[in-house]
């Protein structure tokens, strides 16, 4: 039960929080950083290894999660000594993870039961399977379908749906050993590798609540919404701590 999390990013669409702060130690509900809600939730679900690959501000990082021990984690680092987009920072630590874990991003907030994923993701033999959450997206305009220069179809501001990666998958260890160290490669990257292949991902659907605070309107939404989630998000943490207790 071992969990990679992706901390070194800039996060520069969240300007100005992060000029000061990593993303992972943006504060939720005036009480918490987001990861250590993650931390947390991990604990809770038997996960008891965590690597944070970190790079911009690592040292804040660092200094707040320390060896894991505040909440019964062993956590390690590795450093990113350049860029390496989404999934880059895994080859350098590949060798410490076993054939099958969890990669997250250190950004979101949500209930997702991560052993659950993991453990599917184990039972199906995937090279990757992908958490997902349908997003809406509501379109201000009236849209329009056409063949050729003929209209075929008019909707008036419609709302879409679409299926979304959360930020969140499982890995087997196969599926990351053809890429050689320090190589920057994005999840896109990777998703389009593997179907061009034929060695095609699983998908994780999951409707429970999610936010991604890569943006300032999220990141908000996440603040606003944090007393209602509360229970949510840490009741099973207590539950939990109390059984371990």
């Amino acid at each position: 039960m071992h969990v990679a999390i992706l901390a070194g990013g800039r996060g520069m669409r969240l300007r100005p929080y992060t000029t000061a702060l990593p993303k992972p130690l943006m504060p939720i509900g005036g009480e918490y950083a987001i990861i250590d809600i993650i931390l947390q939730q991990l604990r809770a679900q038997g996960f008891r290894r965590v690597t944070l690959a970190v790079g911009h501000l690592s040292a804040l990082i660092r200094a707040f999660v320390g060896d894991g021990a505040r909440w019964g984690i062993t956590a390690d680092y590795a450093e990113e000594d350049q860029p390496l987009s989404t999934i880059g920072p895994l080859f350098n630590f590949l060798d410490r993870l076993p054939e099958h874990f969890l990669v997250m991003n250190g950004d979101i907030l949500t209930d997702l039961n991560y052993a659950s994923l993991l453990r599917g993701h184990e039972r199906s033999g995937a090279p990757l399977t992908i958490a997902s959450y349908q997003r809406k997206v509501k379109i201000d305009f009236g849209t329009l379908e056409t063949i050729g220069d003929r209209l075929v179809r008019f909707s008036e501001k419609p709302t879409l749906s679409y299926g979304v990666n959360m930020g969140v998958y499982a890995i087997s260890g196969r599926t990351l050993a053809r890429y050689p160290k320090n190589t920057p490669l994005g999840f896109d990257q990777l998703v389009l590798d593997l179907l061009a292949c034929g060695d095609e991902p699983r998908v994780y659907d999951f409707g429970g609540y999610w936010v991604d605070i890569g943006c300032p309107d999220d990141y908000e939404e996440a603040n606003r919404s944090f007393e209602q989630m509360r229970s949510t998000l840490l009741p099973t943490i207590t539950a939990a701590e109390e059984v371990i207790a």
